[in-house]
């Protein structure tokens, strides 16, 4: 019965910034890997970071420089720094629990390692 929750959503200028929440309840937070994906209309949904178990972070390169991945285990929460944003990061962002905690410095894993998603919170960034 694990369950994400992603909040912090919404429309901003280019520019920009946003900060995601995911709070996740139901599964070992300290223990487990969290990833942020994101997918725009008609597109795949593609791994934008992760965090891992050991605090360890991993970002796509699309976002290298721009986003900051952070983990608070008190609260059972992962956040998602934005900043600078542009119209290609637009869409719904997702985020999802590895118990295994595959993300490491060098490795960002792709949907398939992930077993609980929440249901995605939208962000666009428009002129």
């Amino acid at each position: 019965q694990s369950q994400l929750l992603e909040s912090g959503g919404g429309s901003v200028q280019p520019g920009g910034s946003l900060r995601l929440s995911c709070v996740a309840s139901g599964l070992t937070f300290d223990t487990a890997g969290i990833g942020w994906f994101r997918q725009a209309p008609g597109k795949e949904r593609e791994a934008v970071s992760c965090i891992g178990s050991v605090n360890n972070p991993n970002y796509a390169d699309s976002v290298k420089g721009r986003f900051t991945i952070s983990r608070d285990n008190a609260k059972n929460t992962v956040y998602l720094q934005m900043d600078s944003l542009n119209v290609e990061d637009t869409g719904v962002y997702y985020c999802a629990a590895d118990p295994y905690s595959v993300c490491g410095s060098y490795y960002l894993p792709g949907t398939a390692l992930y077993n609980y998603w929440g249901p995605g919170t939208q962000v666009t960034v428009s002129s």
